[in-house]
């Protein structure tokens, strides 16, 4: 047991900080081309301040920002340089951060490489002893060998441009730079890359002010729908509207937190909109935004008060099992199935309707909480990690572990439900080995996932996996078939005797006979007080003794 980690404690994940719904924009002629001339004007202005941005580095400070500020208001406007200059910041703090992760990868990469070359060819792993196994050939070797060094290489050119402040960062996208060098290989045509490269590059996005009306001064829309956009100094004689605004023929209508949006707007709450052109769709779509108010993160206890559904997350579907408060299954397993193949769109729709099957499911059965294990594939897609296993690396390199937990936070947030997340660690070894054969039953086969999903519960209740030791064999110290969970610690009179059955528990007692009927000690315990006062054995025996959790009732 010495080798096992340490298991980090369950918490309730927070709820999501705040909301964003989109609605589409069924533009005209005359829209489409405004929208686009501000969009591209507006995205010039964000490339160059995002080239000074990122020509300051390290040495940026609120004058310098003050000073961008001022060099764009006179062509668009003070908030739509302020908008601008807020997002060109943004993107340059995102670089930073993906340089601190790559930097993090990078290191562990070459530690676990430099490891595996300090062994001998073909060594096994040794656990206990803290050693990984080492390759299995020369050629292996010598191509691992040349990597370390090429990571290296990578690595100390990044902490140059990190300790420098610079960084690296395209507006548009590096998928698409990269794609203008592959088009015969990816079938689009120069004319279609360069359509979907402004489409990207375009920019209008307004942060919303509080006590300005409908909550927003740059991009509005009112109750009624009608949306309407403050156009920069360069194209006022765009206007159709008085304060140099531009009122679309197109209406809005938010189908999804509707009331949530409108009791926003009247009472001149603030609302962020962002406009963008879907060119592989060819549609306009207006986004809303706002922030949530701060919400106390409910207890673990209050969160898990009529107990909980546990879900083992797999490549192909959800396991779910339903938990009481005391860690026993209740009913049968539940799997709610979906396919990450295709598209993005197409996997994205296929987990929001297996969590939505979900969450029912969760209703139905009055669950208060929803357990999931906490998983981090970071470094999963590594061989290092999982060698030759190219199917398993690539299954785990689309599973959408983060994409899941945030999706299943923000949905159950809805529905009043708790999200439990708990470490990962053993929950499919330990949870095979205990209750996969207990809950196997002559019409149900109960699967190494299902088994997974109980123990996940379990922890999340502060429940050991393990279960009770089965019982001896009949007339021993007790007749098999008795429980083998105990009751929790909080279960009132969990220490007295059980209730009595009709028929004689043992061959030489009958039932309610003897001074002692109601004293556990007393009936088939040798080393009561009466007898042998000399020599008193313990009351559980030693081997349940050394098992300190089944004194907590677990």
């Amino acid at each position: 047991m010495g080798g096992l980690r340490e298991v980090t404690p369950p918490f309730v994940v927070p709820g999501p900080a705040g909301v964003a719904i989109r609605a589409r924009l069924r533009v005209s002629s005359a829209d489409v081309a405004v929208l686009t001339e501000v969009g591209m004007f507006l995205g010039s202005l964000a490339s160059k301040d995002l080239a000074a941005r990122s020509r300051q580095g390290l040495g940026h400070d609120a004058t310098s920002w003050a000073a961008r500020k001022r060099e764009l208001s006179p062509v668009s406007s003070a908030r739509w340089a302020g908008s601008v200059t807020k997002a060109t910041h943004d993107q340059w703090a995102l670089a930073r951060r993906n340089q601190a992760a790559e930097a993090a990868w990078l290191r562990g990469q070459i530690a676990q490489i430099a490891a595996r070359l300090a062994r001998p060819l073909c060594a096994k792993a040794d656990k206990g002893a803290g050693l990984v196994r080492g390759y299995a050939g020369r050629g292996e070797w010598h191509a691992k060998s040349r990597r370390l060094h090429a990571l290296q290489d990578r690595l100390t050119s990044l902490e140059a441009d990190r300790a420098a402040g610079r960084v690296r960062v395209v507006r548009g996208g590096k998928g698409l730079v990269r794609l203008r060098h592959h088009l015969d290989e990816a079938g689009v045509t120069g004319q279609a890359w360069r359509e979907r490269w402004q489409a990207a590059r375009m920019f209008m996005s307004a942060d919303g002010e509080s006590g300005k009306p409908y909550g927003n001064e740059t991009i509005r829309v009112t109750d009624a729908g009608q949306l309407s956009i403050r156009l920069p100094a360069a194209l006022a004689h765009r206007a159709n509207a008085p304060h140099c605004r531009y009122v679309l023929d197109a209406g809005v209508a938010f189908t999804y937190r509707d009331a949530e949006w409108r009791d926003r707007i009247t009472r001149n709450r603030a609302v962020a909109y962002r406009i963008r052109f879907d060119e592989l769709r060819g549609r306009w779509y207006v986004t809303a935004s706002w922030q949530n108010p701060p919400v106390q993160v409910l207890p673990l206890e209050a969160a898990l008060a009529r107990g909980v559904v546990a879900v083992d997350m797999n490549d192909d579907h959800l396991a779910a099992w339903r938990l009481d408060v005391h860690g026993n299954p209740v009913g049968g397993p539940r799997r709610f199935r979906y396919d990450l193949s295709g598209s993005a769109q197409h996997r994205d729709a296929q987990i929001r309707h297996a969590l939505t099957r979900l969450l029912h499911h969760a209703r139905h059965t009055k669950a208060s909480a929803i357990a999931i294990e906490d998983l981090d594939f970071g470094d999963g897609s590594t061989r290092e990690k999982f060698g030759r296993n190219k199917p398993l690396r690539r299954l785990i390199s689309r599973f959408p572990t983060a994409k899941l937990k945030a999706r299943l936070a923000s949905m159950a947030a809805e529905q009043n439900i708790a999200i439990v997340a708990v470490d990962p660690a053993y929950t499919s070894r330990w949870g095979a080995q205990h209750w996969r054969q207990a809950l196997t039953t002559p019409t149900r086969k109960t699967t190494r996932h299902d088994a997974a999903a109980v123990a996940i519960g379990r922890r999340a209740l502060g429940h050991p996996i393990r279960r009770r030791t089965a019982p001896p064999p009949h007339d021993r110290r007790d007749r098999a078939g008795h429980r083998t969970v105990q009751a929790g610690p909080e279960r009132p009179g969990r220490e007295g005797p059980r209730p009595r059955s009709p028929g004689p528990r043992t061959r030489s007692v009958s039932p309610g006979r003897g001074a002692n009927a109601g004293d556990q000690r007393a009936q088939d315990h040798s080393g009561h007080a009466a007898e042998h006062a000399s020599w008193q054995q313990d009351v559980l025996p030693l081997g349940l003794q050394e098992d300190g959790y089944l004194l907590q009732g677990h």
